[in-house]
């Protein structure tokens, strides 16, 4: 079936909706939702805006809550002639995905851990070996117990104390990423009555097995800002507060060195970081700082023997250079040159073994690992031929150990694990992917990386991936897929979930805009702040080079992103609504304006280097410039999927809601315009793996549908 029109109809002061199959049936009639008005002034720097639909902003409003079972109903009946389909996609999907599915395990002090799933099963059980992988299992925990009678459930932040004894672990059941941590005896299976709420999950033993660091959020803005020191046994009332971050851009977190010798607290804001550390024999010490935080220095510190590894920007280093100091001798005026700054390689990390360290670098918007020994200084790089691949360093928390494990997986090749004894060059894949079903061979699919033009010169990379039968005539459906922003770089990585789209003849493309690290700190730099147009306007112009050069055409062309990408969207969807058939929003940014000006918002002061501070007319003006929800205008706008989360604590969901109203009142065309709210789910959508799917199958099935090409 294919969405052909909407017809509009006036009765009785109501409007309604009728959408149509391939056959003139109708399919369902209901009432468009119209969100009421209620003007409210918004004031700063003497200019005014007006929002119609501020009052949405409260999750505890029973109208607020009536209005987005409003919008549901109205997706679910106009998409009700699909649901067969999703049903079909879903099931392909989870088809494709072992059910009885294990990680490799990796060793960490004594013990191998690994992390497997059971048939039917919807969540993880996280297991350990003593001595050797094949040692009998012993069960940490099984959280498909663990997550009955809740809509949500996630375990994270695992962490073992030294003696092998205890777990630390964090528990969200609501999806705002609020974690309640809790400890449990890995002996006796008692979970102990220390609770402490309201946490990131994450948290650091001491050597003495029984003091633990975690970092506490502020309830409403859910900033983390907080440090505590827990004694084993005692009420989290009686924690000790060992270190605030006040400076409201700034997050804190801890973290224990690889080496273990040190427990790290970090603070850190987009442009600027901090770091103190204290030995893990000594919790009861004080934390001594690392190196004073200076305005545009970023460092994150690595430990060896004596000294530090600091990998930082320093000296206008803007991809990154390697320095180090001695343990007690920390500051930035201490720091010695290890690895000079390469202005067409960006330094991405360092991992440290007892023989080896091994570099993670980008060139040219691809991955390289370099491996170097510490006494000879002897290097080398892992070889990877593909110009669509994605390679990183894996779990590595053995120091002692020749085996480097990595990760490696391409558009066309299942993900892989690999083992790389780092003396002999030899490796071992530990695991590749599986893909069931009985219909896959990478041999059908066919990748490659292509250029852009974009309107000031610079040249934007996509990676593009399509059946070998897929027809790059024109004719062709092409979904584009982008991020953009905080200079998180998406890589060209494999997807058993995308192969039902390109076995039904769509092309996927992922456009390493700016705004991305993909080619740099400077890609990054460039998409950001004042130049943050850039994001946009790359992202149009590689759909306009898609277009030009025959893989699609705007009767075909699809674009999808999620948070700040939902904020690309938005924002191309005011710019250049005609070049789209369709659009899919997820969990859109798109009040920017009105959210990074309300600092009781979860994570707004922390964004102010990415987006700019509203406070200061000139980035007020700029933001408000491009801001997807303040630039809606009378216009047609294609067919329009939106997505949120009525928990989610990254993106509000106020923020679609809003946007959806407004567009529902000014667009001029008839095409469908969709809000789907997850009244039980946050930012990341469900929690279990096979419910996740689901999601999936209704996004793919809104594409398949505008192409005509549902089939049950």
């Amino acid at each position: 079936m294919k969405i052909i029109k909407q017809c509009l109809v006036l009765l009785v002061s109501l409007i309604f909706a009728t959408s149509c199959n391939t056959k003139n049936k109708p399919m369902a009639t209901i009432k468009i939702p119209v969100a009421k008005k209620n003007p409210k002034e918004l004031t700063k720097h003497n200019d005014v805006r007006i929002d119609d639909y501020y009052w949405l902003n409260d999750r505890e409003d029973k109208e607020v809550i009536a209005y987005l079972e409003e919008e549901n109903a109205y997706y679910n009946t106009l998409t009700a002639h699909t649901k067969d389909f999703q049903t079909t996609l879903f099931e392909e999907m989870k088809g494709r995905i072992k059910e009885d599915d294990a990680s490799v395990p990796y060793k960490q002090n004594g013990y191998w851990y690994t992390t497997r799933y059971e048939i039917g099963k919807e969540y993880p059980i996280f297991a350990r070996h003593k001595g050797e992988e094949k040692a009998a299992e012993e069960i940490m925990f099984n959280c498909n117990e663990l997550a009955k009678g809740h809509d949500y459930f996630n375990l994270g932040g695992i962490s073992i104390s030294s003696d092998n004894n205890l777990a630390a672990f964090g528990v969200d059941t609501i999806s705002r990423r609020e974690y309640t941590i809790k400890i449990k005896n890995l002996t006796t299976e008692e979970v102990y009555e220390d609770v402490i709420e309201n946490t990131t999950g994450s948290s650091v033993w001491a050597a003495d097995n029984k003091t633990l660091f975690y970092t506490k959020k502020d309830p409403v803005t859910l900033r983390s800002d907080k440090i505590y020191k827990h004694k084993l046994g005692t009420a989290a009332t009686e924690d000790v507060l060992v270190y605030e971050e006040k400076d409201e851009t700034f997050s804190s977190f801890i973290y224990k060195t690889k080496s273990k010798k040190y427990i790290v607290i970090g603070s850190s804001s987009t442009l600027t970081t901090e770091y103190r550390f204290l030995e893990t024999s000594n919790p009861d010490g004080e934390f001594k700082i690392f190196s004073k935080r200076k305005r545009g220095l970023e460092y994150s510190i690595a430990h060896y023997g004596n000294e530090f590894f600091v990998l930082t920007n320093k000296d206008k280093a803007f991809n990154f250079k390697l320095m180090k100091c001695d343990e007690n001798a920390t500051e930035a005026d201490h720091w010695k040159e290890f690895i000079p700054h390469r202005e067409g390689v960006l330094l991405e990390d360092i991992d440290i073994f007892k023989a080896y360290y091994v570099l993670s670098e980008r060139e040219n918007g691809l991955n390289n690992l370099k491996i170097v020994r510490w006494d000879t200084y002897a290097a080398y790089y892992l070889p990877f031929e593909n110009e669509t691949y994605t390679a990183y360093v894996g779990a590595n928390p053995d120091f002692d150990t020749n085996i480097l494990r990595y990760g490696y997986n391409s558009l066309t090749n299942p993900s892989a694990v690999i083992d790389f004894n780092m003396d002999d060059k030899s490796k071992e894949i530990k695991k590749e992917q599986e893909v069931l079903g009985g219909t896959f061979d990478k041999n059908n699919y066919k990748s490659e990386r292509i250029w852009a033009t974009a309107r000031d010169g610079v040249k934007i990379p996509m990676s593009v991936v399509y059946h070998k039968d897929t027809k790059l005539d024109g004719s062709s459906p092409l979904l584009q897929y982008a991020y953009g922003s905080y200079g998180y770089t998406i890589d060209p990585y494999f997807s058993t979930v995308r192969l039902s789209l390109l076995d039904r003849g769509f092309i996927y493309v992922i456009a390493h805009i700016r705004g991305g690290e993909y080619l740099g700190r400077k890609w990054y730099e460039n998409g950001k702040l004042l130049q943050k147009k850039n994001t946009f306007t790359d992202f149009i112009d590689c759909s306009t080079h898609l277009i030009e050069q025959k893989y699609t055409s705007k009767d075909h062309l699809y674009a999808s992103g999620g948070s700040a990408g939902g904020l690309l969207m938005g924002t191309i969807l005011n710019l250049a609504p005609e070049l789209y058939n369709g659009v899919v929003a997820s969990v859109p940014f798109v009040d920017v304006v009105t959210t990074m000006l309300d600092e009781s918002i979860p994570l707004t002061t922390g964004e102010y280097d990415e987006w700019g501070n509203p406070n200061v007319k000139d980035y007020y003006d700029y933001m408000k410039s491009y801001s997807p929800y303040d630039n809606v205008v009378a216009q047609a706008y294609p067919t329009i999927l939106v997505t949120t989360g009525l928990h989610d604590s990254q993106v509000q969901y106020w923020e679609p809601a809003k946007w959806v109203a407004k567009l529902r009142d000014l667009k001029t065309d008839s095409n469908l315009l969709f809000l789907d709210t997850n009244m039980e789910a946050g930012h990341g959508g469900a929690s279990g793996r096979f419910e996740a799917l689901k999601e999936v199958a209704k996004e793919y099935a809104f594409l398949l549908d505008l192409e005509g090409k549902i089939k049950i």
